[in-house]
């Protein structure tokens, strides 16, 4: 951000060979005046030289930025396969699960917290009813999980939505400024000085474009992870309880009822 901003103004300020070999010997002054006319700007002086409301839209702008940027970072940390899915959990309970031991299984899951575990959990506290109860409920804690982690990444896509509105917001507020500038002088101001103008008005649109891209992009990037990530823990998941569904499916048939035993027949 900083060389996209920088270069043009060095490069419309950096003198040329033809500039440097033109003046005369005899004209120091009208060398040096040019050279100062000449002199590159900062960064600083071209991102803070939109005024005051140029000056608070770029304030805001780089408190998006700074939001966005730890945003990514910290979803980048939770958003991780060995974070939501625990390798060895699944089949840690599968195996708890045939041997028929549920609450070493739930402790399992809590021992371990994360996607893949939630889901478990709650597919575990329904055991006593039958698949459909099960399968139900790990069903919910998938959508609830999905949901939580969704809500995390779609501030990426406020931000990557807003930072461009923001950065066109200080530009048109520049432009506006400068063209009043035009009209108070009533004309007199030149092509040059209204060029300056919108020039400086436009830096906080580019800024906000800068932010916007890489924004959107990792939002995108997230989502598409989230949707894998909770696809492999609902696979998971019924992989794991699969042996309790293979139990109800064996108790859904009712066993014949016993012979009623014959009483002894009374005598009249």
């Amino acid at each position: 951000m900083i060389w996209l901003l920088a270069a043009p103004a060095w490069a419309q300020t950096s003198p040329t060979p033809s500039d440097v070999a033109s003046p005369s010997a005899g004209a120091p002054e009208e060398t040096a005046a040019a050279s100062a006319e000449r002199a590159p700007l900062t960064f600083f002086q071209i991102v803070f030289s939109g005024g005051p409301l140029g000056i608070a839209n770029m304030v805001v702008l780089i408190g998006l930025s700074l939001t966005a940027a730890a945003l990514v970072f910290d979803n980048l940390l939770l958003i991780r396969k060995r974070q939501l899915i625990p390798p060895d959990l699944a089949g840690d309970v599968r195996r708890l699960v045939g041997e028929g031991q549920i609450p070493r299984a739930v402790a399992q899951c809590q021992e371990q917290p994360g996607l893949l575990s939630f889901v478990l959990e709650r597919g575990l506290s329904e055991h006593d009813g039958g698949w459909p109860e099960i399968e139900k409920a790990m069903e919910d804690a998938t959508a609830e999980q999905a949901a939580r982690l969704y809500r995390r990444v779609e501030y990426l896509n406020v931000i990557g939505n807003i930072a461009p509105m923001v950065g066109l917001l200080g530009t048109v507020t520049g432009m506006l400024l400068a063209f009043k500038q035009v009209a108070d002088s009533e004309g007199s101001a030149g092509a040059a000085q209204l060029a300056d103008g919108i020039y400086q008005a436009l830096v906080t649109t580019v800024v906000g474009l800068i932010i916007a891209i890489p924004a959107l992009g990792a939002f995108a990037l997230l989502r598409s992870r989230i949707d894998q990530l909770v696809a492999e823990a609902a696979y998971a998941a019924l992989h794991a309880l699969s042996p309790l569904k293979k139990q109800r499916a064996g108790g859904e048939v009712p066993a014949p009822p016993p012979p009623p035993v014959p009483g002894k027949m009374r005598r009249e």
